[in-house]
C-alpha cells in the first residue's frame, strides 16, 4: 500500500476519536464562576472634628443670636413697664372730648382701679419676633410696633412670653388703659393722650404718611407712656359693650360678646378716633395693618 495511503487511513481512523474527546471536554468544562466585583472598602470614618466655637459657627452663631436677642427684648421689656398707682377717675365722655364723642362713650362713670404696670411702648416687631419667631407686619422695623395681630394672636403670644419670663403679661383692661392714657392720677385733662394738640403725641392720617412709625418718637403723655393715640390700634383684653352710669372697681367689661375691645387710633385715623375716650371693637380672629398691642402687669 502506497505510504501516503497509509497514513490518510490513520488519520481518517484518529478523528472520531479526536472530536469525542473535544466533545467530551467541551461538556464538562466547568462554567465561569460569576465573579461580582468586590464592594469598594469603606473609607475609614475620619474622627469627627470638635465643634468650632461658637462665633466660629453658622447654627450655633444663629442659635446663640436668638436666645441673646430674646434675653436682650424680654430685658428691655421689663425696663420699660411704667407704675401706675391705683386710683378714681370718670371714664368715658368727659368734657374735653367736646362734641367729638360717640354715643357708646356715655354716660360717663366713675372707676376705681388698682394699681398696675403698663409698657411705655407699644409691643416692637424686634419683641414680637423674638418671642415668636416670625413677623407678621407689613412695614418692616425692630422698632416698629408690630400689626397685622389678631386678639387670639395676642394671646398665643402672651402666653409664650409668660412661659418665658415666668411672670403674668396681659392685655390692659379697657378701664386700665383709658386710665394710663389719660395720666392716671398725673391726668391734666387732655383731649389726647398727653395733648390737646395731635400732631404732639400721635402719628395719625394727617402726619404718618401712610405707615407706622418707630415707638416712642412723639411725646410721651403724664406717665411717661408714649403713642397711646394714633399709631396701631391697641387690643384690650374686655369684650365690647355698652357702658352704665354705676360705680365700678376694676371692671373687666361684659362676660360674653361678639367683639373685643381697640383703642387708641391708628396712623390711618383722622384725630377723632385717636382722643383718649374713643373705643372700637373687632373679633377676635380680626387682624389688619392697623392693629398692634401693648402690655400690661398687675405685678412686677
Amino acid at each position: 500500500m502506497n505510504p501516503k495511503h497509509i497514513i490518510l487511513t490513520l488519520l481518517l481512523m484518529l478523528c472520531p476519536i479526536g472530536m469525542a474527546a473535544q466533545s467530551t471536554i467541551t461538556r464538562h468544562k466547568p462554567k465561569p464562576a460569576v465573579t461580582k466585583p468586590k464592594p469598594a472598602a469603606k473609607p475609614k470614618a475620619k474622627p469627627k472634628a470638635k465643634p468650632a466655637p461658637r462665633r466660629n459657627s453658622t447654627h450655633h452663631s444663629s442659635s446663640t443670636s436668638s436666645t441673646v436677642s430674646l434675653s436682650a427684648e424680654l430685658n428691655k421689656l421689663i425696663n420699660n413697664m411704667v407704675y401706675v398707682s391705683g386710683g378714681t377717675f370718670t371714664m368715658g365722655a368727659t368734657s374735653e372730648q367736646g362734641s367729638d364723642a360717640f354715643d357708646d362713650e356715655k354716660p360717663t362713670h366713675s372707676v376705681t382701679l388698682s394699681s398696675y404696670y403698663i409698657c411705655k411702648y407699644e409691643v416692637t416687631q424686634a419683641l414680637w419676633r423674638a418671642v415668636m419667631g416670625s413677623n407678621p407686619s407689613n412695614f418692616k422695623g425692630d422698632n416698629l410696633p408690630v400689626v397685622w395681630v389678631s386678639w387670639n394672636d395676642c394671646q398665643t403670644f402672651i402666653n409664650r412670653l409668660n412661659s418665658y419670663t415666668g411672670r403674668n403679661f396681659r392685655l390692659p383692661t379697657e378701664a386700665e388703659w383709658e386710665f394710663a392714657a389719660r395720666g392716671g392720677n398725673y391726668s391734666r385733662h387732655y383731649k389726647y393722650s398727653g395733648s390737646n394738640y395731635i400732631g404732639d403725641v400721635a402719628w395719625y392720617d394727617d402726619n404718618s404718611g401712610n405707615r407706622t412709625h418707630p415707638v416712642g418718637t412723639k411725646q410721651p403723655n403724664e406717665l411717661g407712656l408714649y403713642d397711646m393715640s394714633g399709631n396701631v390700634w391697641e387690643w384690650c383684653s374686655d369684650w365690647y359693650g355698652s357702658y352704665s352710669s354705676y360705680s365700678q372697681s376694676d371692671p373687666t367689661g361684659p362676660n360674653s360678646g361678639s367683639n373685643r375691645v381697640l383703642r387708641g387710633g391708628s396712623w390711618i385715623n383722622n384725630a377723632r378716633y385717636c382722643r383718649s375716650s374713643y373705643r372700637n371693637g373687632y373679633a377676635p380672629g380680626y387682624c389688619g395693618y392697623g392693629l398692634g398691642l401693648r402690655l400690661v402687669l398687675s405685678q412686677l
